[in-house]
């Protein structure tokens, strides 16, 4: 009985891998000429719609990130009307104290007159291979300044201990990469701003 039993759960669990691999080929026929190497093929593979096997054939073929995925956090900077970079980022250190891992390192810019602290990192450092992409950075930082990336190929032979020209990136990259997220915060940003502008008109 037990032998019977056994054979019978080879025969199903064979019939499964023959299942998916007849699936395959039908789902190639119905996709032919136009499924490799394309986003709309690649998402319909990864989807809940695709059948049979649906290896993604990396790195010619790269599966979608969600909006929300997180790697590599990144410095956002907004451009002036000249070009120039105006860094979002105040020094002000809250990343670097609620990071987990204790992976980011900030040197806050002073006057050399005044001695005083300038809003603006001096040196800022995210150890890559330490960080755990949690986003707390992000989620705590009050200025919207730094943002979860979604840049995963990072492999190298050395340590990858980035700085601060390496992380900066453009507003105008975050809005392409979390659309959603950066038309949210913009949205609010700007009904701050017209908030504080209220008083002074009235």
């Amino acid at each position: 009985m037990s032998e019977e039993m056994f054979g019978k759960g080879i025969l199903k669990s064979l019939s499964v891998s023959l299942k998916r691999f007849v699936e395959t080929y039908l789902d190639d026929l119905k996709w032919l000429g136009r499924r490799y190497r394309t986003a709309e093929g690649i998402t319909h593979r990864g989807s809940k719609d695709g059948r049979g096997i649906f290896t993604v054939q990396y790195p010619e073929e790269k599966i979608p990130v969600p909006e929300e995925f997180r790697f590599v956090p990144f410095l956002v900077y907004d451009e002036g009307p000249d070009g120039e970079k105006i860094m979002r980022c105040t020094s002000c250190g809250i990343c670097s104290r609620v990071c987990p891992p204790q992976c980011i390192w900030i040197t806050r810019t002073t006057d050399p007159v005044t001695g005083r602290p300038i809003p603006d990192p001096a040196e800022f450092y995210i150890d890559a291979d330490i960080c755990m992409n949690c986003g707390l950075c992000a989620e705590y930082c009050p200025f919207d300044a730094i943002k979860m990336d979604h840049d995963y190929e990072l492999a190298s032979f050395g340590r990858n201990v980035f700085d601060k020209a390496r992380l900066s990136k453009p507003a105008s990259y975050y809005e392409e990469i979390r659309p959603v997220n950066a038309a949210r915060e913009n949205a609010a940003r700007a009904a701050k701003e017209a908030a504080r502008a209220a008083p002074k008109e009235g």
